[in-house]
């Protein structure tokens, strides 16, 4: 997600499935360990089971004569990028010189001059007369390059003159995670997203936090095991504000719950004000979930007093998890399992996603003090990272069918296994 969030965490390698989004035909496609079976050009990705590990991840082959590479799909993201040729960033990249496909936007080019208005940073014209773009991110990566076009191929199914970012320099926060992958699948509104390039009218997700697994789908989810959806409505502001992201999954929270107490937020504080500051938005490229500052103090005192005598707090004042998190347990290393814990419910307008159990924390990798490990609140406050926004992550999405109904302006969600969705649609891992 650019600027307004932090770069995603979170790594799923997906076994790709596809069908035609009009007749409903399916085929199984496993990228990774054997070769593509021939689909129609017209035939667009449907289904894909995936594994996560730390980042949400597509596989595809881009150019000609075809590349491999793995995409983070990023629903907080407008443009996708890959890390091109260039002796300054390590593999794996894609060598736009071996594509004879590869073709360079340049600065006259409506391209440049149109359909980058959705960026945060305005297109520039480089030595070259190419179209420069810069992305930058909350946690201080960035990544830089020109503009191009180029044939992207899902299965057989080819779409040239695909625009994404050839990007041939950058710094990274994390070039552990980031070196799994080759670049960034933005599916955002904006103009230059891949779904807003290819059309794409409805997609849907389902990550499981039982198994590693679960389901990426385009097109229509019309399931007879998958409970109705419930909706809440895509928020939109036409005029340009400073800070709402107009291309982002907007949608508006009402409330914040814990167990069964909805905590006294007043109205003001949880919808956009007149600058567009206070947005809620549904992000897959990032891991957890980030309240403003009054909503996650609020929360954070609720949730510190229902658990005092049941969690021994950190009392640390310098230990910030990723920069935001200040609230931390100290769970002895021995113990299996964590001790009941009070659920935390995000009310939007129509629809109401509740968070419990161990997705209310999470154990930082590394972190003993004596003979204990440190668990922290999978809540996060926005202000200690500078957005001024409410995101919605990946973490607290997990065991939830989500739906992104484009042509009806609207998210839709559910709760399931979504370990267990692949075996319902009758597809394997």
């Amino acid at each position: 997600m650019e600027v307004h969030c932090l770069k995603p965490l979170f790594l799923l390698h997906l076994l790709h499935f596809f069908s035609s989004v009009t007749t409903g035909q399916v085929l199984a496609l496993p990228l990774q360990t054997q070769l593509i079976p021939s689909v129609s050009l017209s035939r667009l990705p449907n289904k894909l089971p995936f594994h996560n590990n730390v980042t949400l991840s597509v596989s595809l082959s881009v150019g000609t004569p075809p590349q491999n590479v793995t995409m983070v799909l990023d629903t907080g993201s407008e443009l996708s990028w890959l890390r091109c040729n260039s002796t300054r960033i390590p593999e794996p990249v894609f060598h736009s010189n071996r594509s004879s496909s590869y073709s360079p936007v340049y600065c006259s080019s409506p391209t440049c001059t149109n359909r980058t208005r959705d960026s945060s940073v305005p297109a520039s014209c480089d030595s070259g007369n190419l179209c420069h773009v810069v992305l930058s991110y909350a946690d201080m990566s960035s990544s830089e390059g020109n503009l191009a076009s180029e044939t992207f191929t899902v299965g057989d199914s080819a779409m040239p003159g695909t625009v994404f970012g050839c990007m041939d320099s950058g710094f990274s926060s994390n070039a552990e995670e980031d070196a799994k992958t080759t670049g960034l699948m933005g599916m955002n509104q904006g103009q230059l997203s891949f779904v807003s390039q290819t059309g794409i009218p409805k997609f849907s997700y389902c990550i499981s936090g039982y198994n590693l697994s679960g389901l990426l789908l385009f097109g229509d989810s019309n399931f007879s095991w998958l409970a109705p959806l419930n909706y809440t409505p895509l928020i939109r502001i036409s005029i340009p504000l400073p800070y709402f992201d107009r291309v982002a999954y907007t949608v508006q929270l009402e409330g914040i719950r814990v167990s069964n107490k909805l905590l006294p937020l007043p109205k003001s504080v949880l919808e956009p004000d007149h600058t567009g500051a206070g947005q809620t938005m549904v992000d897959s490229g990032s891991q957890f979930t980030f309240l403003l500052g009054p909503a996650y103090t609020a929360l954070r005192n609720e949730f510190l007093n229902r658990t005092t005598g049941v969690l021994r707090v950190l009392e640390d004042p310098n230990f910030v998890f990723q920069g935001s998190m200040d609230l931390c347990y100290r769970v002895p290393l021995w113990q299996t399992s964590l001790p009941d814990l009070p659920s935390v419910g995000l009310v939007f307008r129509g629809a109401e996603m509740t968070v419990s159990g161990d997705r209310l924390l999470y154990r930082v990798n590394g972190e003993v003090r004596g003979n204990d490990s440190v668990y922290c609140f999978t809540f996060g406050n926005s202000d200690l990272l500078g957005i001024e926004a409410y995101v919605i992550g990946h973490h607290h999405q997990q065991n939830f069918w989500m739906e992104f109904d484009l042509e009806n302006s609207r998210i839709g969600l559910a709760q399931v296994r979504c370990d267990l969705t692949g075996q319902m649609i009758g597809l394997s891992h």
